[in-house]
């Protein structure tokens, strides 16, 4: 019989994964203070970058892109 293993809820300092690193799409709603529906619905937009599919169950993003993609928010908004 399968155990059902409870998923972290908590999600990792950002600051500290390394650009190569993969976060779900909750920890990517903690860091923009959206909903987890939202993101789903912003990356369809264009509005975060795409997540990348990476097995037949796991969709995640790439922190390094997720970075790059503030910073260029953060330069449009200053400029």
């Amino acid at each position: 019989m399968a155990t059902n293993t409870p998923q972290s809820t908590t999600t990792p300092d950002f600051d500290k994964l390394p650009d190569a690193a993969y976060v779900d799409v909750r920890a990517v709603a903690n860091i923009h203070n959206i909903s987890v529906s939202t993101a789903w619905r912003w990356s369809t937009e264009g509005h975060l970058p795409r997540p990348e599919k990476l097995g037949p169950a796991t969709t995640r993003w790439n922190v390094g892109a997720l970075r790059r993609h503030r910073a260029s928010l953060a330069r449009e908004v200053t400029a």
